[in-house]
């Protein structure tokens, strides 16, 4: 920065610069300092440019679960930064892995992106300033022309029901002032509606009063679509998953059908139908990103059948224990933190709070992108509003059970927390919770494992063989001591998945954790 840059000059790391918060400073003409409002942006006072900028839309609902990530864009700035605030720091990325890092981040208000090094920033910015000798670029979000937000959306769509409901009235004022044959003529076809409905869609379908809203087959369609079950993804303790292909208005689509094989939870005498029927709507209910969206279902009988999106990258299992090549450490990384999401979104932000019960890198399906979703709600124990613990028989795998599981203790969402923590040691590592071929006996239980080179201060060890992962051991031993902190022993040690979040992404500290039990016994 040359020494005349005034700009450059009046940064305050503490403050908000020379221009106020959200705006930036350029030299024009004659070398004099000129404040500007980024685009999307506009003075919070006109008549003192240096008092700083404001948002003229609405900023990302972070209560939306994901749904207006796709209502912004990335503005860019060349030659501008904004050099503090920043809430976390990535290096060896690309620009679009970079913009996807913020795109996907609901509380990230920009990202700065120089030689391969990317800097998530919150509002409000400050000390922002152009210079043609910075090399770096800012990427500014903002709202997509003609989008709004969630809470606009809102206000508009209760506008639209008031305007629907006056002109409902109106439209009732009419009929009843109309001829009683109009009447009796609307009132017969009605009738005749629903006798033709229920003639039609008597077997296969949901409840007609649900307001669920999910495709309903017969169990003929899934027999076509998967060509007699033939094409198995994968296999359970209590289902096995077909591939399908449906045709929609000269579309294919592919699909997974899942074929039950007996329901969790029902005891002899139970009415399965209606405890299948009573969970779907429940599954159904559920819209994340981080989730694999049921689209499905037929009930015929004995017959119980779930149709999911299709994953075309499968499962985190088959890519993250194969020989080579294996993903890159930004790739699981990403992958751990979109888990993470997935589950706050189960624990905390469902109407009926579900705890998964069964996470492992097998129930973890990956999309074209290699975006992770969470699958397998076949063990899952739905909770009522008021509940935050319940009694039920062990579920989930060898390896990933929570040891209270073993205890006759009360199940919370804390068993989910401890799988996670195994998952994502594992994702780490690139090996399995436990292996007795080509490790020393120390190294066998990957826990135990990792909390011994953590301890050591050697947790290099655990990456040695990964070349881009050794280049950001800042992060691992992050990651190591938030897994280490997710398997102890004691579920209230364990952290809330929303803190685990936090965690990893850089916004909260992890503090040492204390060393876990072993639990060679679940192996």
């Amino acid at each position: 920065m040359p020494e005349d840059n005034i700009c450059g000059l009046m940064r305050d790391n503490t403050g908000s610069g020379a221009c106020g918060f959200n705006s930036y400073c350029q030299i024009e003409d004659a070398q004099f300092p000129k404040c500007k409002c980024p685009q999307g942006y506009k003075f919070l006072d006109n008549s003192d440019e240096s008092r700083g900028c404001l948002k003229t839309f609405p900023p990302q609902d972070c209560s939306s679960a994901g749904k207006e990530e796709g209502l912004f864009d990335l503005v860019e700035m060349v030659n501008t930064i904004f050099p503090s605030g920043d809430y976390e720091y990535y290096e060896s990325i690309s620009e679009d892995m970079c913009r996807e890092l913020c795109l996907s981040d609901c509380l990230c208000d920009a990202v700065t992106y120089e030689r391969a090094s990317c800097w998530k920033k919150r509002a409000p910015l400050s000390n922002g300033y152009m210079d043609q000798e910075n090399t770096g670029k800012t990427l500014l979000k903002v709202r997509r022309q003609n989008s709004t937000s969630t809470a606009d959306k809102e206000n508009d769509r209760s506008k639209k029901r008031k305007k629907d409901e006056s002109s409902l009235k109106l439209t009732g004022g009419l009929l009843i002032g109309s001829s009683v044959f109009l009447n009796l003529l609307l009132l017969s076809t009605t009738l005749l509606f629903f006798s033709w409905w229920r003639r039609n869609n008597k077997r296969g379908q949901l409840h007609p009063t649900s307001s669920v809203n999910l495709l309903s087959f017969s169990y003929s369609q899934l027999e076509s679509a998967t060509g007699g079950f033939k094409e198995v993804l994968g296999r359970g303790a209590s289902a096995t998953v077909y591939k399908g292909i449906l045709q929609n208005v000269g579309e294919t689509i592919t699909i997974a059908v899942k074929k039950m094989d007996k329901l969790w939870g029902v005891e002899e005498g139970e009415d399965d139908n209606r405890e299948f029927t009573t969970e779907v709507k429940v599954i159904a209910g559920t819209n994340h990103k981080n989730l694999v969206k049921l689209v499905g279902v037929c009930s015929e009988g004995k017959n119980h059948l779930l149709v999911y999106e299709y994953m075309s990258n499968g499962s985190l299992a088959s890519l993250l224990f194969k020989a080579d090549p294996r993903p890159n450490w930004y790739t699981r990384a990403q992958i751990a933190i979109s888990v993470a999401r997935g589950l706050v979104y189960l624990h905390e932000e469902c109407s009926t709070q579900i705890i998964h019960c069964d996470i492992k890198p097998q129930n973890i399906l990956l999309d074209e992108s290699l975006t992770a979703k969470i699958s397998d709600f076949g063990l899952a124990k739905l909770l009522k509003v008021e509940q935050t613990r319940t009694m039920t028989a062990i579920r989930g795998t060898k390896g990933y059970v929570a040891p209270e599981w073993f205890r006759n203790m009360a199940i919370t969402t804390k068993v989910d927390v401890y799988s996670f923590g195994v998952v994502l040691l594992e994702l780490v590592c690139c090996r399995r919770g436990f292996e007795m071929e080509g490790y020393e006996e120390e190294e066998m239980v990957l826990v135990d494992w990792a909390h011994e080179c953590y301890g050591d201060r050697m947790v290099g060890r655990l990456v040695e063989k990964d070349e881009e992962a050794m280049k950001d051991l800042v992060k691992v031993e992050r990651f190591v001591k938030i897994g280490l902190w997710c398997v102890q022993e004691d579920p209230c040690l364990r952290p809330e998945m929303k803190k685990v979040v936090h965690m990893l992404e850089g916004a909260v500290e992890v503090s040492v954790p204390p060393s876990p039990a072993s639990y060679i016994n679940t192996v």
